[in-house]
């Protein structure tokens, strides 16, 4: 179970099944009138817009949801089962949100309220408060019908986008309750099939969550609600608070789970992937934030880059199966998600809902969140490219403002991973944006290529190991103090050249002023090595600060560490840091230089290997028009 869940009953819900019956059924709604014409424009979903104001009008219009959906196809008797599932989720819908709106009633005391009023003897404060509580509950009862069925219906072709939005009422939540219905009324009303149908009943709901959340702090009272974390088992609804955004039902998450032991070489990136995957369980849901956020060190973005066939995907699986299993351990929810091409569309505007919605869905606060996107340099393009569609410009603009915008706030409850064969291609802006470098090289040692033969090749054979200690190598505490200590100097061959000029002019670096001359020297040989360079390498110090390992006994049950308050995990944590040096402070340096150095240095030479193969086109071209000039073929 959840932390903090409140379970909604079915008793509660059947309280309410006339009322919502009578909604899908019929009632007369009353609509201000506006400059729109009634009849549509022919061949069109539009309706001509008059220049003559008809604002401040009223007019009646009687709806009825089961009638206008059976009438999408006369020429049969029954409903189909889409036309079916829409008539009875909206019925559904109804009924859980006036069973949510008693919940609401019950915490803020407007039900006591309710009682009092029967009787006619609420005057002065009294009745103001009643009346500001009856319109709170009537947001409450519209929100969670609308994300009932934004949640419950499914996503079927393209999005519908001229859907009219609801004009609702707040006087008592069946006033509301009839403004959502109204609208998807109108949105269903003509629609040419079972999945135009659909598509513009979940944009109808999508179009009235988010003109409620608009209208979000004209309402007093709802503090309560911001803190429910409801979920009803039977039908997989959940709610949390006024989080934007349920979207589809969440399924059990299937993914061939893999083992750190399972992955051979990848030092580096496997032992801060393990670090990575118990920071994240040190998130307080009561206080929606993570000690490594206040403390320092905690990866909110990076990027895993390397060879095809060097070990990302092993990477991801080990990943997401870590974090399972301790969510599992702590009862916590875990939501992962993958973004990748088969998301991007063609319908404009759809590949950035899309990613929206990915990123949306891996930020919710009441869930342990990993998000990752495979191949980012096909699903997010240059906006200097202008051969890339405009899908995969829209999901770089978004992903840019997601991971470091002017309204992304860490809390530490999730993190995200993009991954690639070729980091170069990926948008400078966009790149910059990982906080951490994570080179994903694969086995490199003949020890690491021992190793991954023996345990790929498995048991069933009689041939003697040979002269090696098994897996020796790959003890990680070992392997990786190996790893950080050849990054004292770097690797690539311009920040070779930088470092050699930096000791030749400087020496070894002794104080702050050194590590800035370094630094300068840099970017003065790369421009790309920007302030927000600097700010990834000063936080992947932090995190090497916090290079502490999370004992095993913390995780193994929920009491010790993950159900203990925030203040108690910020002292347990901060008891095992110590301070960083000036070894940490050079080999990170060292380590993201050389990965911009890389992605210049590979973007360089695919440019001259692509010279090259046109100067060879062109001579091949050049010589085939010379022999055919001598045979009078040209």
């Amino acid at each position: 179970m959840d932390v903090g869940q409140t379970v909604l009953k079915e008793t509660e819900i059947e309280k309410h099944l006339n009322v919502a019956q009578s909604l899908i059924t019929q009632f007369v709604v009353v609509s201000t009138g506006k400059s729109e014409s009634n009849t549509e424009i022919a061949g069109t979903r539009r309706r001509f817009v008059s220049t003559v104001s008809t604002a401040g009008t009223k007019s009646t219009n009687k709806v009825e949801l089961t009638n206008t959906v059976a009438a999408i196809n006369a020429g049969d008797g029954m409903l189909s089962l889409a036309q079916h599932g829409l008539v009875y989720k909206t019925r559904r819908a109804a009924a859980v949100a006036l069973a949510v709106g008693d919940l609401f009633a019950e915490q803020t005391g407007l039900d006591a309220l309710v009682k009092k009023n029967a009787g006619g003897s609420l005057a002065g404060e009294e009745a103001d408060r009643f009346r500001s509580l009856v319109e709170s509950s009537s947001y409450v009862v519209a929100f969670t019908a609308s994300a009932y069925l934004l949640q419950m219906l499914p996503e079927e072709g393209e999005p519908a986008t001229d859907v009219a939005e609801p004009d609702f009422l707040f006087d008592t939540p069946q006033d509301a309750l009839k403004g959502l219905i109204a609208c998807i009324h109108a949105a269903v009303e003509g629609a040419s099939d079972d999945k135009v149908m659909t598509a513009r009943a979940r944009a109808a709901a999508r179009l009235a969550l988010d003109e409620l959340l608009q209208r979000r702090a004209r309402f007093t009272g709802l503090g309560s609600f911001e803190q429910t974390h409801l979920r009803h088992e039977s039908d997989g609804f959940e709610l949390n608070g006024f989080d934007v955004a349920p979207g589809a039902k969440r399924t059990k998450l299937v993914m061939q789970f893999k083992k750190p032991n399972e992955i051979i070489g990848n030092h580096i990136a496997k032992y801060q992937a393990i670090k990575l995957s118990k920071m994240l369980m040190a998130y307080d849901f009561d206080r929606q934030m993570n000690p490594f956020v206040e403390l320092g060190g905690f990866l909110f973005t990076f990027i895993g880059d390397g060879s095809p066939g060097t070990g990302k995907t092993i990477l991801i699986q080990m990943i997401a199966g870590m974090i399972n299993d301790y969510c599992e351990v702590a009862g916590y929810g875990f939501t992962y998600e993958n973004f990748g091409v088969d998301q991007i569309s063609s319908y404009q505007g759809k590949s950035g809902q899309n990613c929206k919605q990915f990123v949306s869905n891996v930020l919710g606060t009441k869930t342990i969140g990993f998000g990752t996107v495979d191949d980012i340099d096909q699903v997010a393009a240059k906006r200097s490219d202008d051969r890339s569609s405009a899908g995969q410009q829209e999901v770089t603009a978004v992903l840019m403002e997601s991971f470091a915008g002017a309204n992304t706030v860490v809390r530490g409850n999730c993190s995200f991973g993009m991954f690639s064969n070729y980091p170069e291609n990926v948008d400078d802006a966009l790149r910059q944006r990982a906080g951490a470098r994570w080179l994903v090289d694969g086995p490199q040692t003949r020890d690491d290529y021992i190793d991954i033969f023996a345990l790929l090749a498995g048991k069933n054979h009689s041939i003697p190991l040979g002269d090696h200690d098994l897996f020796d190598a790959q003890v990680i505490q070992r392997a990786v103090g190996e790893a950080y200590a050849e990054l004292s100097k770097p690797k690539e061959d311009g920040m070779v050249a930088v470092y050699d000029r930096f000791l030749n002019d400087i020496g070894e670096p002794k104080s702050l002023a050194d590590i800035g001359t370094y630094l300068h020297m840099i970017k003065t040989a790369e421009p790309r090595f920007t302030g927000r360079a600097i700010k990834n390498i000063t936080d992947a110090i932090k995190m090497r600060a916090m290079d502490i390992e999370l004992p095993d006994e913390w995780f193994e049950t929920p009491d010790v560490f993950m159900h203990q308050d925030y203040d108690t995990k910020r002292d347990m944590i901060a008891e095992l840091r110590s301070p960083f040096t000036m070894d940490m402070v050079m080999q990170e340096i060292n380590r993201y230089a050389d990965s911009e150095f890389r992605y210049t240095d590979k973007s360089d030479n695919a440019a001259v290997e692509e010279i090259i193969r046109r100067e060879r086109q062109r001579e091949k071209a050049i010589g085939e028009m010379e022999a055919m000039k001598k045979d009078g073929r040209w």
